[in-house]
């Protein structure tokens, strides 16, 4: 990750009106599930990117004991007070893992949780502006008429006008 992606998450915020700590969180999860389904699901893993330089670090929480039974999820006190000289024992410890390559498919399951994200998002945004304007009168082109139901298209979305809706006699035409 690098500065060219944080221009492009900028560039995406201007273009869909998606703010950029949205699409940050998206590669932050997609990021989580590769790093999961290539190293290990049942470990406590976090992500962080940086807004600014585009650098991400991948993070696994272990919890500090005297016997370590799974060192996936376990660290003993003493490497815990290695890391945090104030670690006792039942304390979660943060250690970085960040792998020196995802790979490729660690990149296909990133991209395609960040295209769902941004599909979420802007479905979220829609929604936001339309919501409110529950019997209002808003402007739209009729796109196609399919039995008694009208389908109208309002710029960023389509409408659906169901027939009791519609005055009795008006007829519509594909473009009006």
């Amino acid at each position: 990750m690098s500065a060219e992606l944080i221009q492009a998450l900028e560039e995406l915020e201007k273009e869909r009106g998606i703010p950029k700590d949205v699409l940050i969180d998206a590669i932050e999860s997609a990021l989580r599930t590769a790093y999961k389904k290539n190293f290990g699901s049942n470990q406590n893993v976090e992500v962080q990117m940086d807004g600014d330089t585009g650098v991400f670090t991948v993070f696994c929480r272990k919890t500090a004991i005297e016997d370590v039974l799974d060192d996936k999820i376990e660290i003993s006190r003493e490497h815990a007070q290695d890391i945090n000289a104030d670690a006792q024992i039942g304390d979660e410890v943060e250690i970085e893992v960040t792998p020196g390559n995802f790979g490729r498919i660690a990149a296909q399951t990133a991209k395609q949780v960040v295209i769902q994200r941004l599909r979420e998002a802007e479905r979220n945004i829609i929604f936001e502006e339309y919501v409110n304007r529950e019997g209002e009168i808003v402007a739209g082109t009729v796109q196609r008429t399919e039995q008694r139901v009208i389908i109208i298209n309002l710029g960023q979305t389509e409408a659906i006008m169901v027939h009791q809706d519609q005055i009795p006699g008006e007829t519509f035409a594909q473009g009006q």
